[in-house]
């Protein structure tokens, strides 16, 4: 009776894991080991849905690496200004930005038009840009800070 139920208790959490690796835990019960899926963080759910928006509005100039395009368009990836002028980076998505800035000891003296946004799409791509292409940043972007930010 015992080794039924462990037994039920098992197929049902082995038929509930993901495939995603990084979304599993291993535990153990008795003498088996299984894997359960262990739920996604907020930042994490962001950044998901912030590649999405990337890939549709920003992909074109910025590049899929992050990379930039010349002295055209500011590399994202490992960009000091991301984190820098964090405002004005979520100003620039939000609302458009012109004008002369340095990235990464570059003078950038292009345009961003709006990409017409809606607050939280201006969330989720700045959680996606701040955590890739060696952007590292333990400080979420949240829905209050962008609808804070009005246009100058």
């Amino acid at each position: 009776m015992r080794k039924s139920i462990l037994l039920i208790i098992l197929s049902v959490a082995i038929c509930s894991c993901s495939e995603n690796k990084k979304e599993k835990e291993q535990i153990k019960i008795g003498q088996t080991t299984t894997e359960i899926r262990k739920p996604q963080s907020e930042l994490e759910k962001s950044i998901e849905r912030g590649a999405i928006v990337y890939k549709d509005f920003c992909n074109q100039c910025h590049r899929p690496n992050g990379k930039g395009v010349g002295r055209s368009f500011p590399p994202l990836a490992n960009s000091d200004y991301l984190f820098e002028h964090r405002e004005a980076s979520i100003r620039g998505i939000k609302y458009g930005q012109q004008g002369e800035i340095t990235v990464n000891g570059k003078i950038y003296n292009g345009v961003m038009t709006p990409m017409g946004l809606s607050d939280q799409e201006v969330v989720d791509v700045m959680n996606y840009i701040t955590n890739s292409w060696g952007n590292k940043s333990d400080k979420i972007t949240t829905l209050e800070e962008v609808t804070a930010i009005e246009k100058e």
